[in-house]
């Protein structure tokens, strides 16, 4: 499938003339001693009709025999989501996290989060990029569109794209994925402030004060944020309180619940993010790594109705994608 969709087989589109004539794909586990779930494409060309390649339908099949068509779709340097994202890049506006990127298809949307402290390795290879005031919204729109999709064997391959400009009045659309950003990140208070606690000390009983109330009061309009403009300066434009749908509304209730129960434990870090919270009643292995469970009833109760609140978010979000083309279906 590669070679026909990746961003970096466009030089070997530029060569490879020829006529899709017909053609299936198969999911790769099917064949011995492969494991991974992706498709495999065989293909029939006529080379005698030299042109570029196009989109064209190509059948499915499964162990269970026929399953209808897909579209496979080909792309071009430059049309990709990541190269959309690169118009909010802001080197100069004070840092309240960093998105780490990863290729462009579904396969790779596992490399794909939002921390306080990324790697040095992570850094050079410029693989994360620092989250502001500015450009928090759309670091959240790239994040909440690749992770609402769950990569399957057919859609491993499917590339995300520069998303059509008709999503830009959708506030709904926007705050939809800030909501499922705002609990669905890699944030600790550890390392840097947590400016990602999406509610108030009265809301959760809290200890003690928060370090930072960003969160809430962006959410609630009660921040400028500065914008170019060009040889004259800079002038500030209004940051409106944003309204929430049900189904993000209901995340905010679910996870507010969770925090509740978090500032009810004795000596608990009061700037907590989520991610903290997990990592207080999960602990971590010999290894280092976060146990997938807690022995707290109570706690697992809770994280899996925030989880269960956030599918739902995510299956709100999903036909949007594909109605803005961040994919193609």
């Amino acid at each position: 499938m590669k070679f026909v969709q990746s961003q970096n087989f466009e030089k070997f589109r530029n060569l490879f003339k020829a006529s899709f004539k017909s053609g299936f794909l198969v999911p790769a586990n099917t064949f011995d001693n492969v494991e991974g779930k992706f498709p495999i494409g065989f293909y029939i060309w006529n080379l005698n009709e030299a042109k570029d390649i196009e989109a064209f339908l190509i059948d499915l099949y499964d162990v269970n025999g026929y399953l209808g068509e897909k579209l496979i779709h080909t792309h071009k340097k430059g049309t990709f989501l990541i190269d959309w994202l690169r118009n909010f890049y802001d080197k100069r506006g004070g840092i309240l996290g960093y998105l780490r990127v990863n290729g462009p298809d579904v396969q790779n949307n596992i490399g794909v989060f939002i921390t306080s402290h990324p790697t040095e390795n992570d850094l050079k290879k410029h693989f994360v990029y620092g989250i502001t005031i500015k450009n928090i919204i759309q670091m959240s729109i790239y994040l909440a569109v690749r992770l609402s999709i769950k990569a399957t064997w057919l859609n491993d391959r499917d590339q995300f794209l520069f998303p059509k400009d008709n999503f830009n009045n959708d506030k709904e659309f926007e705050n939809d994925c800030l909501t499922f950003t705002l609990f669905n990140n890699n944030i600790s208070s550890k390392e840097n402030t947590n400016h990602w606690i999406p509610f108030t000390e009265q809301e959760v009983n809290a200890q003690n004060k928060f370090e930072s109330h960003f969160m809430t009061d962006f959410i609630n309009g009660k921040i400028k944020v500065e914008e170019e403009v060009g040889l004259f300066g800079s002038a500030s434009s209004p940051n409106q309180k944003r309204e929430f749908s049900v189904e993000a509304k209901a995340v905010f209730d679910s996870g507010r619940e969770l925090w509740n129960y978090y500032h009810k434990q004795p000596n608990v870090n009061v700037n907590a993010s989520l991610y903290d919270i997990r990592e207080y009643f999960q602990g971590r292995n010999d290894k280092g790594r976060m146990n997938s469970k807690s022995d707290d009833v109570k706690y697992m109760e809770l994280i899996g109705e925030l989880r269960n609140k956030l599918n739902f978010l995510a299956d709100k979000i999903k036909p949007k994608i594909y109605e803005y083309e961040f994919l193609k279906e």
